[in-house]
């Protein structure tokens, strides 16, 4: 049950309010913040965190007091302005002391990040051991990394965990902003920068290189000379023969390798 007011549609007509005509560039609200950390005011927290000369960030829970921006009223947080009764935000989170009148992002808050979310509770679970929301469609269907969305982006170097860019789950575990693996692959970098394993299916790549390889006959003198080579997608380590197009792996067929030392046998 949403909270009454003491206006009604009409009356914001009149005032010539509109329902999501207040906030940020962040958010649609009818309130701000007062900041506890620096005591200034503020539309949201990423207001603060762009504005401040020293970097400090704010806490979200750590608000305390808001101001309503219909009446200009402070008083502790909470959904409905103490004065005029205006709805501050059609969503409201009381732990998270978050306001935002645009509901379609189907915002919900998970106990175990600690922090609200977007895009629907029933699309999404949470991963005990990545430490996150994630799709439900990835629910049993991906390699789980301890606590990799608590990290930054390996491009932008933008904390994932509570970014509010979209974030994608690579084939091996790890996770990065989804524009920045688009424009990773539209500049044909196709590993992941943290543990190297390809990012998308390069089966057809790899029967590209089979025939380049094919048509390309190596000098005599290097013809059969071979190279140890770890295999990046599936951490074996083989001996093959070396070709300067590039080396394959036996077992699982891609050329993501690297040489490497030749392995030590005991004495």
């Amino acid at each position: 049950m949403k909270p009454q007011t003491m206006e009604t549609s009409s009356d914001f007509s009149r005032l010539g309010i509109g329902k999501m005509g207040f906030g940020c560039k962040h958010y649609r609200r009818r309130c701000r913040i007062r900041a506890p950390c620096c005591n200034e005011i503020f539309h949201c927290r990423h207001c603060h965190n762009e504005s401040t000369k020293d970097r400090h960030e704010l806490n979200r829970q750590a608000v305390q007091r808001v101001i309503c921006v219909i009446c200009d009223t402070e008083q502790p947080v909470a959904q409905v302005c103490a004065n005029c009764g205006v709805n501050m935000g059609e969503y409201f989170c009381e732990v998270c002391k978050f306001y935002d009148d645009d509901i379609d992002k189907g915002q919900y808050h998970c106990n175990d990040c600690g922090i609200c979310r977007v895009g629907g509770k029933e699309r999404f679970y949470h991963c005990e051991k990545c430490g996150s929301c994630y799709s439900v469609g990835l629910r049993d269907n991906h390699p789980c990394i301890e606590n990799s969305m608590r990290h930054h982006c390996p491009i932008c170097y933008e904390y994932l965990f509570d970014s509010l860019k979209e974030t994608t789950v690579l084939r091996c575990g790890h996770t990065m902003h989804a524009e920045c693996l688009y424009e990773m692959i539209k500049h044909e970098k196709f590993s992941c920068p943290i543990c190297s394993k390809s990012v998308v299916d390069m089966s057809r790549m790899w029967r590209t290189l089979d025939e380049e390889i094919e048509a390309t006959i190596m000098p005599e003198n290097y013809r059969y000379n071979k190279v140890w080579i770890l295999c990046n997608d599936c951490n074996d380590t083989t001996e093959v023969f070396f070709h300067i197009i590039g080396q394959k792996c036996s077992h699982c067929q891609s050329y993501n390798t690297r040489v490497v030392p030749p392995p030590v046998l005991p004495h």
